[in-house]
């Protein structure tokens, strides 16, 4: 519930009466200040008149005065700046570390506002605000989906530079990792992550030129070229085609050259997968892709238009691939193209955030807005979280507007955090 009080204070949700402190002085609350949801006081630079005075400080707020005492802020010098104690209960006077004591100011939450938040809290209907969202206005709904949208970005971002770094500050190695966490569509996005990060590209890149190789590499580092990843009976069938063997008995020596070792293979996903998403296939597809020059940032960064993305990331699985889902496993032809469907998710989930991480690195604000745009310029996603927000009424065009409001779901709705959401303010203050 002191959350809650946060959110009055903030919000400056205040009696409509005269504000006065314990000890009768009149209060007047110009500026809340900023919330700091670090260490430290509640508020920084706060800006109440007391007493006729004006102090700029910070400002703790508390259910009881008593946990002033109780968290131990009489000995924290942190606290000494503060010049407002805010509570629902002045059970006792507080003095801070150097011996002052406090102006206290007692503030009640209104009913409405705990009755609303409650309702959230425990509302069956999902999402728990979907009351509200029809009657808000065009301008606040386009305000929060855009700031929704640039917080995913900034998201992403954040995954990227913590890829750079384990990639010693190479760009160019953390753009194919999470490339190839993208290649796994969410059930299998960790092992492709853990893979990518398994393969050397250095080692790959000097057999660049002969896709055999590459493929080889790029299948034993996955664990996938140990006989035991196979099910047991297509084991027989991959041993006399004879490709199973011929990757195998390249990579062992490429392993040996390069000091390789492979991952293992458990980690790999098949169960509710579609064949054309099987980890071989997805790896074939990336080996295509990274023989034919098209997996790195420089082309990636060269892209000026959505055509020219897709363009890029168009790519196929190597001959073997065509009539097969899993080694020994035959299956009708197919040159099993990367879709329309995956294409435009790789840009939204890959082309896009790099471009955008790239810029803000290397402070390019073209790649900046080269990367809003595409968002714009996409049709929006399809999946069972906007269809449950097209539901509550919101209007989802643009890979922009569902980027959003899948932000808004894992982020907010999810970890029932309604008192920083813009709708729930809204709902709250309905």
């Amino acid at each position: 519930m002191e959350q809650l009080l946060h959110y009055v204070w903030k919000h400056k949700m205040l009696p409509l009466g005269e504000l006065t402190t314990t000890d009768g002085r009149v209060v007047e609350v110009l500026d809340p200040g900023l919330h700091n949801r670090n260490a430290g006081p509640d508020f920084f630079n706060a800006k109440v008149r007391i007493g006729g005075t004006l102090w700029v400080g910070n400002v703790e707020i508390h259910l009881k005065a008593g946990d002033w005492y109780h968290h131990g802020h009489d000995r924290d010098p942190r606290y000494n700046n503060v010049v407002l104690h805010v509570v629902s209960q002045a059970d006792m006077d507080v003095k801070t570390q150097d011996g002052n004591y406090l102006p206290q100011m007692v503030v009640q939450i209104p009913p409405s506002l705990k009755d609303n938040y409650d309702e959230l809290l425990h509302a069956d209907q999902y999402p728990p605000c979907y009351r509200i969202i029809p009657s808000l206005s065009r301008l606040t709904t386009h305000a929060w989906m855009a700031a929704l949208q640039t917080e995913r970005l900034e998201q992403k971002t954040e995954a990227i530079k913590r890829r750079v770094e384990r990639c010693n500050g190479s760009w160019e190695e953390a753009y194919f990792v999470t490339l190839a966490r993208n290649y796994g569509f969410g059930i299998n996005g960790d092992a492709f992550e853990q893979w990518a990060f398994n393969v050397p590209l250095h080692a790959v890149d000097k057999h660049r030129d002969d896709l055999f190789q590459v493929e080889a590499i790029f299948m034993g580092q996955a664990g996938l070229l140990q006989l035991e990843s196979i099910p047991e009976r297509y084991q027989a069938d991959a041993l006399n085609e004879g490709y199973f063997a011929r990757l195998r008995n390249e990579y062992q020596y490429l392993a040996h050259k390069f000091s390789m070792q492979p991952m293992d293979f458990t980690p790999w996903r098949f169960l509710r997968l579609r064949p054309q998403n099987f980890p071989h296939i997805r790896i074939s597809q990336l080996a295509s892709l990274y023989y034919e020059r098209k997996a790195g940032l420089s082309a990636l960064l060269e892209c000026e238009t959505i055509d020219q993305l897709r363009r890029l990331l168009q790519t196929h699985v190597t001959p073997y691939w065509e009539t097969h889902f899993l080694f020994g496993a035959e299956s009708p032809r197919s040159t099993k193209k990367t879709s329309a469907s995956s294409a435009n998710l790789m840009i939204i989930n890959t082309a896009i955030p790099v471009l955008f991480a790239v810029g803000r690195h290397r402070q390019r604000e073209d790649l900046c807005d080269r990367a809003f745009d595409f968002l714009d310029q996409l049709k929006a996603e399809q999946n069972h979280i906007i269809r449950m927000w097209q539901e509550c009424g919101l209007e989802v065009k643009t890979a922009g507007d569902s980027q959003a409001l899948i932000q808004l779901k894992k982020e907010y709705c999810d970890r029932k955090d309604c008192l920083r959401c813009r709708f729930g303010y809204e709902y709250l203050r309905s």
